[in-house]
């Protein structure tokens, strides 16, 4: 069994749980159960009338699953979240938690291709069942595709030389490893800041490969409609789209951000925000687990 402490070590564990205003039961969802830090968390503080949902679609996630009569864990992408509540008969939850980072056991396993700290095939699946890997998306995205994928999901400003220069590059070959990658786009890294571009246009093929961003927002909507009244959204953010989405459904609503205002110029929307600054990890946190530096945490009650 994979070690939780070795898998993912759990970010903001105390602030996002507290987040959730546990009471004595409740139905409550952790979407994003990885190394199951934040469920066990969860679950300590749940009686016998309480019951948590755990969502994680990566078959390795399933060495950490937790052995409880108020448990269960739910191998999917949490967007099927409303499916899969209606599947156990439940109506409305009392708080769902999502940490949307993704793990260190997926950064420091080399075989996932998630880093370019290692020379590996380009995958970046989170769900190794099924889908299009990273090198499928830089082998048979058209140039266009590719320079959207890289100025949408890593906000680089050379996405259309990046997208140039692979598909030159791939005429030769096709593109399956790391290092033949690296080779093709650290032109167009600064070299002030070469981790960070870097990490962007990683961080741009997981989106793309994952739908990361489709899938976040089908699970804001349903978490939405699933909340009952006094119900707690809690959401751990680690880049500027990911975040820009959370923030603008709990204010408004809806993850576009489009206001809905009442005759007296109110907006109407079913959240009242908790935590109107955003949380962040302290010193000791981020020294203790680098990861955390990018956190932001937001919370909102449901209120209608």
């Amino acid at each position: 069994m994979a070690g939780e402490m070795t898998y993912h070590i759990p970010v903001l564990l105390q602030e996002s749980i507290d987040g959730l205003n546990i009471g004595k039961g409740g139905i409550f969802v952790d979407a994003t159960f990885g190394g199951g830090g934040h469920s066990r968390e969860i679950l300590a503080r749940l009686n016998g009338a309480g019951h948590l949902y755990s969502f994680d679609q990566d078959r390795d996630a399933e060495g950490n699953v937790v052995a409880s009569d108020n448990f269960t864990f739910v191998r999917s992408n949490f967007r099927f979240l409303r499916n899969f509540m209606r599947y156990y008969g439940v109506e409305q939850i009392d708080g769902l938690l999502a940490d949307l980072g993704v793990s260190s056991h997926h950064f420091d396993d080399a075989s996932r291709g998630f880093s370019f700290r290692f020379d590996s095939e380009l995958d970046m699946r989170m769900n190794q069942r099924a889908g299009k890997t990273a090198a499928d998306v830089l082998n048979t995205y058209s140039e266009r595709q590719l320079a959207d994928m890289f100025y949408l999901y890593g906000e680089l400003k050379s996405s259309r030389k990046i997208a140039a220069a692979i598909v030159n590059a791939r005429r030769q070959g096709e593109i399956r490893r790391a290092e033949e990658f690296l080779e093709i786009v650290k032109p167009f890294s600064g070299k002030d800041r070469e981790k960070k571009d870097l990490a962007k246009m990683f961080q741009a093929l997981r989106i793309e490969v994952n739908q990361e961003m489709l899938a976040l927002q089908e699970m804001l909507t349903a978490a939405t409609g699933l909340l009952r009244p006094g119900g707690r959204l809690v959401v751990i953010t680690y880049h500027s789209l990911e975040d820009r989405m959370v923030k603008n459904l709990m204010k408004t609503g809806n993850v576009e951000g489009c206001e809905d205002k009442d005759f007296f110029g109110r907006v109407n929307t079913p959240f009242h925000i908790i935590n109107n600054k955003v949380i962040v990890p302290s010193a000791e946190e981020q020294e203790r687990n680098p990861r955390s530096r990018s956190a932001k945490l937001r919370i909102a009650e449901k209120v209608n």
